[in-house]
């Protein structure tokens, strides 16, 4: 069967640079669904994404679908016809469902059966109702139209190429009749371009000043932007989103170094990265120590006789932002940022948690309790606590949302403040997202813990629990930072301690009863998908989750112990066994003895489980406590041998009370030697 490439280009308005990406990649998903369901086979395949077009090349495909069989199955034969023979409606509808005649029907089977062989179509006119189907299910959230037209689209539609072979496929798309002429570079080559066969689409729209693969341009323009920062002795920041929404925005990327006054830098880097970034979509520079220089990047989309001018303008539009920048800075400064919190008292938290410099006072406590625990200092910790939310008045962020602690910090630092006090300001906020940097200080740390166990505490006691769709205060997140630094940063604290001060805060305006435990929780349920991520097995998670540690470090080396053990050759049967104990021992009446009666053993089986209990007992109790549960769960994989040989010579139920208790009081010894590191039975 013979194949041809095929081409679709869609040219429009400027399109939504953030958008454009996605809609390359959407449009040429749609039209491969298309293909395939059409069972129409091709090539290899590619996107083409620029500011005024979409397309889609797609190599060899076929010039027409395969010939195939249809076969329809029927009503029982039984159901079919009545007793005289005659058609049921079953039979008729059937018949007239396949469109043809009863009597065409296959009757020979125990069902009617109808098979017909359908030719194939050619592709050519198969194709505009595939691209038509592509468009219309771009992931565009809001259409527009345009003209006096009922057609929408992300933006007003101005050309349609679309190429089988040589032949221009007949047919109009959103509006636009389709022809096989392009158009170029809307200022350097602003007129038509024919587009002499698809596989000559790129070159075509080259020779316009339009470089229509959306890949190429950003590699380009990475390329560029770093061979023009070394000559300016820096390295550029380019974040990918902000690379792709550049690659977005040209056709034909010229990248060109521009300036600022130096004057500028003694406004906190990160908000002038910020507003260059954001507002200008520029790339700005680092020395080799990460300080910011007074370059920066822009990607102009026409190759100037006179780049000077563009430059020039560049700098121009840059200079009131930065000057903005610079004014709120300085006008921060003019007061300590502790004055701050008297605006703070006046900003609601939340309605029924009271202001946002409460919060502040609640942080600053808890932060204190908190550091003494984990080896810091509290004094620092509360202080740090108590200027936490400070910035969010300043007029810094109010302009630059995205200097939050950021600010917080260099008005500490111009302060005075201590340096952790100064770096907690910004560390409070992390990890800010998964993966996401930690606090470097242990003051940080107290500050980021204590404000998201605040907030979990406080919203639960409120009864604003997060849904399956609905977290509005981020309470996973924040559960998820609170387990991440203790357990990264092998922080020991009591989540039961740090959660009922933290309750304490709050006097009457939250619902304590059960608030704790619920709380707990939440947090330790993060862990678990945290360990399926890592690989490790629910019922790993389970078994050290029924032992219910307090410490999410100590969580955290029980399970990696309890994961280590599993892979040990004795654990599937010690598992099986503590089942067993287990079971055994819920089902025994009354008290179990505390104590072992060794005049009570009549088999050999038990006193010797009874000296290797009491042998384990000694060497396993120091390494528990010590929390090294590897070594603690390495001896008491010892234990499986006396184990065995106990179950297969006694019954544990035995006639006589006395000794039937003994046997109780000696097998809850086992099982808590290994609850103290976990309730491995929850492995068999």
């Amino acid at each position: 069967m013979s194949a041809r490439d095929f081409l679709v280009e869609l040219g429009t308005e400027e399109l939504p640079p953030k958008a454009l990406k996605t809609l390359g990649e959407a449009f040429l998903a749609g039209i491969e669904k298309g293909l395939k369901a059409a069972g129409l086979n091709y090539g290899h395949v590619r996107y083409y994404a620029a500011p005024r077009r979409l397309a889609v090349l797609i190599e060899q495909l076929e010039d027409q679908q395969a010939d195939r069989t249809q076969n329809l199955d029927g009503p029982p034969v039984q159901a079919a016809f009545d007793k005289d023979g005659n058609p049921t409606q079953a039979a008729l509808g059937f018949a007239k469902k396949c469109g043809v005649e009863l009597s065409q029907i296959d009757q020979s089977g125990p069902k009617l059966k109808f098979s017909q062989s359908i030719p194939g179509q050619a592709a050519a006119g198969l194709l505009p109702a595939i691209v038509e189907t592509s468009l219309n299910e771009l992931p565009i959230p809001k259409r527009m139209r345009w003209g006096a037209r009922k057609t929408e689209f992300v933006r007003p539609s101005q050309w349609l190429v679309m190429l089988f072979g040589d032949e221009v496929i007949d047919c109009e798309i959103l509006a636009q009749q389709a022809g096989r002429v392009s158009r170029g570079h809307r200022f350097h080559a602003n007129h038509e371009v024919r587009i002499s066969a698809p596989a000559n689409y790129a070159e075509d729209l080259r020779s316009a000043y339009v470089i229509a693969d959306f890949a190429e341009r950003r590699a380009q323009i990475i390329a560029r932007v770093n061979e023009l920062a070394a000559a300016e002795q820096g390295s550029a920041i380019v974040p990918p989103a902000l690379l792709d929404e550049v690659s977005a925005l040209v056709e034909w990327p010229v990248p060109l170094v521009c300036s600022f006054e130096e004057r500028f830098l003694e406004v906190p880097q990160e908000a002038l990265i910020t507003t260059m970034q954001d507002n200008q979509k520029y790339f700005c520079l680092l020395d080799a120590n990460g300080k910011l220089l007074p370059r920066f990047i822009t990607v102009a989309n026409v190759e100037s006789k006179d780049p000077a001018q563009i430059i020039s303008g560049n700098e121009k539009v840059v200079r009131p932002r930065l000057t903005d920048a610079e004014f709120f800075f300085k006008q921060d400064k003019k007061q300590k940022l502790e004055s701050f919190n008297q605006r703070l008292a006046n900003v609601v938290f939340q309605a029924q948690l009271g202001s946002v410099y409460d919060k502040a006072q609640r942080v600053s406590a808890l932060a204190g309790f908190i550091a003494q625990r984990i080896g810091g200092d509290a004094t620092r910790a509360a202080r740090a606590g108590i200027l936490c939310k400070c910035d969010l008045a300043s007029e810094m962020v109010g302009e630059f949302p995205e200097m939050q602690g950021i600010a917080g910090y260099y008005y500490a630092k111009h302060d005075g403040e201590a340096e952790d006090v100064a770096l907690a300001l910004n560390e409070q906020y992390m990890p800010r997202g998964a993966g996401a940097e930690l606090p470097s200080t242990l003051t940080g740390a107290a500050v980021a813990l204590a404000d998201k166990l605040d907030t979990l505490v406080g919203i639960f006691g409120i009864g604003m629990l997060p849904t399956g769709s609905k977290d509005p205060y981020a309470l996973r997140r924040a559960a998820l930072g609170v387990l991440r630094i203790l357990i990264e940063k092998q922080l020991d604290l009591d989540l039961v301690e740090a959660v009922g001060f933290a309750i304490g805060q709050f006097g009457d305006k939250i619902k304590a009863d059960g608030l704790a435990p619920q709380v707990q929780d939440f947090i330790f349920d993060r862990l678990r998908a945290r360990y399926e991520d890592e690989g490790v097995d629910v019922a790993v998670y389970q078994a050290v989750r029924a032992v219910s540690p307090t410490s999410p470090l100590d969580f955290d080396q029980r399970v990696q112990a309890v994961q280590a053990f599993r892979a040990l050759p004795q654990a599937a049967a010690l598992a099986a066994a503590n089942k067993r104990v287990s079971n055994l021992l819920s089902k025994a009446e009354g008290q179990v003895a505390a104590s072992v009666e060794a005049h009570h053993f009549d088999n050999p089986s038990e006193f010797a489980l009874n000296a290797a209990i009491q042998q384990a007992e000694h060497a396993v109790r120091p390494l528990a406590a010590a929390r090294q549960y590897n070594l603690a769960l390495s001896q008491l994989a010892n234990l499986r041998e006396p184990v065995d040989a106990f179950f297969e010579a006694v019954l544990v139920n035995a006639e006589d009370a006395a000794v039937r208790a003994n046997r109780y009081a000696l097998l809850a010894k086992l099982r808590g030697l290994f609850l103290g590191v976990a309730d491995i039975s929850v492995l068999g």
